[in-house]
């Protein structure tokens, strides 16, 4: 392999094994991950990573193989992130609101304001005279759904986000499938607590 090969196989490697790699932002980045896909794949598989390309999507992420039955399991490079029941929901709240997005919107990107998806999420959680408080506790939700990486702010005021679509490959269709049967059990979770370790990511 040439130096040139190498590095851009370095490169894409990196940007990998930092978090999401979308199109739209590193697109020569992309490129270069799209040339050398052979050796990239090679090279992640030595390392017990798996990489999964939507194309139509315009994203790319490395996932931890799972052992082969009756192998003991290595040691995990993408380690498993805890999600609180709050975040969790509002990540399949907004799975959801991808797919109504998606089937009755020409719009390729799905914005969401604050004020509605506060709306959306509300009835899910406690009520309380404290409201800012509430109001609080749900940016924090959402700034940690920023920090996955499942969302972007639009401005700083943070007032408007667009759903990223990688929340297609994290929540899968059969998932949602089951989510509206799901409502009531989170309906009631929502008197419970907000401690994390509910999910993994």
């Amino acid at each position: 392999m040439e130096h040139n090969e190498t590095e851009d196989l370095s490169q894409v490697v990196i940007h990998l094994m930092r978090g999401i790699l979308y199109k739209e932002d590193k697109p020569k980045v992309w490129q270069s991950m799209e040339l050398a896909e052979g050796p990239v794949r090679d090279y992640l598989s030595t390392i017990n990573l798996d990489l999964h390309i939507y194309d139509s999507d315009g994203f790319a992420y490395l996932q931890s193989k799972e052992p082969e039955e009756g192998a003991p399991p290595l040691p995990r490079i993408m380690a498993r992130r805890p999600l609180s029941y709050p975040v969790s929901l509002m990540l399949a709240l907004l799975r959801r609101k991808l797919t109504e997005h998606d089937t009755y919107s020409s719009e390729p990107r799905l914005i969401i304001g604050l004020e509605e998806f506060t709306n959306m999420v509300s009835s899910f959680f406690p009520t309380s005279n404290n409201e800012v408080k509430v109001l609080k506790r749900l940016d924090a939700h959402l700034q940690r759904i920023h920090d996955l990486g499942f969302i972007r702010f639009l401005d700083a005021k943070k007032d408007k986000f667009e759903v990223k679509r990688i929340l297609k490959a994290y929540i899968d269709a059969q998932w949602l499938s089951d989510f509206d049967g799901k409502l009531e059990e989170y309906l009631a979770h929502g008197s419970e607590s907000d401690e994390e370790g509910d999910t993994d990511v």
